[in-house]
């Protein structure tokens, strides 16, 4: 039995349209309901609900739902860092849909060194946003 990864049958596109309908649902959902105010269905942080200290995503949730909704200065003080990603993230989608359609199963991944660098300086966001 042939895996998902190598099947035939599933076109290479699949993947990739479907994190897009995922994030697509996930933002018609955000844009209702305001993760600034309690009791809706929205994710906990599981590394602040154990520590008590902001990782660096804590906030993401509410940075995107005030960019769905124009405000991004304040997008801005929920997290910034994820705000700047926020356009490298798409085009690394977008690049992923671009090789699906091409028949190329395996997302374009940036290289070692950049990975290093993407990790460094986010947990030298976590650590400086928990300095405050």
């Amino acid at each position: 039995m042939a895996s998902l990864r190598t099947s035939p049958r599933i076109p290479a596109v699949a993947a990739p349209l479907t994190v897009l309908a995922a994030g697509i649902a996930g933002a018609v959902y955000l844009y209702g309901t305001d993760p600034h105010e309690p009791g809706h269905l929205l994710p906990v942080c599981p590394f602040r609900a154990l520590t008590g200290l902001l990782c660096p995503g804590c906030g993401g949730t509410r940075m995107a739902y005030d960019v769905l909704h124009g405000r991004i200065a304040t997008a801005w003080h929920d997290n910034a860092l994820l705000l700047v990603a926020t356009p490298f993230a798409v085009a690394l989608l977008g690049s992923w849909l671009y090789a699906g359609l091409r028949g190329r199963r395996r997302p374009p991944l940036p290289g070692t060194r950049t990975q290093l660098a993407l990790l460094g300086l986010a947990l030298t966001w976590g650590v400086l946003r928990n300095l405050k």
